[in-house]
């Protein structure tokens, strides 16, 4: 039980600063409002965390799959702000 509400504040502290750094810093990024830069930032992230998480026990492939979900989202939901002109912290 812990373990998963581990890896759930993992992936929404994952969420959270993706949407951060991609409104802040990447606001006049082109590359960065691509519809790919989501999914290339969830999957780089889901790989980086599963070679990080294999020398740590109990946290395995499910944490490093919620952290790239919740960075993927997190850039999704940065690029939307930027779109709709949502830019206020």
């Amino acid at each position: 039980m812990l373990v998963t509400l581990i890896a759930l504040g993992v992936a929404a502290f994952g969420y959270m600063q993706a949407r951060a750094f991609t409104r802040r810093k990447l606001q006049f990024v082109d590359s960065a409002q691509s519809g790919v830069a989501p999914v290339i930032a969830g999957v780089v992230t889901a790989i980086g965390a599963g070679i990080v998480l294999l020398f740590i026990p109990f946290f395995g492939a499910g944490t490093a799959l919620l952290l790239g979900a919740g960075v993927g989202a997190g850039v999704a939901s940065g690029q939307s702000d930027i779109k709709h002109r949502r830019l206020s912290p």
